[in-house]
């Protein structure tokens, strides 16, 4: 089975685990991590290199954690 279809369908299995405002939280994450994913890609048409870091990682208190992320920029030399 190809990889990307084998993450799908773990990610749907995993969904099912989760309650209505989980997945709704997680739908909203994909939408903004596909924007994200659309401006570094405008970025590096634009003539810049982006990298992005792990700042931080937050963590929820009840062993849920998540990693917060900064961009590294750089310019080209053109």
């Amino acid at each position: 089975m190809p990889t990307l279809a084998r993450v799908k369908e773990r990610a749907e299995e995993q969904s099912t685990t989760m309650t209505a405002d989980q997945q709704s939280m997680i739908r909203m994450l994909a939408n903004d991590l596909h924007r994200l994913n659309l401006s570094v890609m405008k970025a590096v048409d634009a003539g810049v290199s982006v990298e992005l870091v792990r700042s931080a990682r937050h963590h929820g208190g009840d062993g849920n954690w998540g990693d917060l992320l900064i961009p590294v920029i750089v310019a080209s030399r053109s």
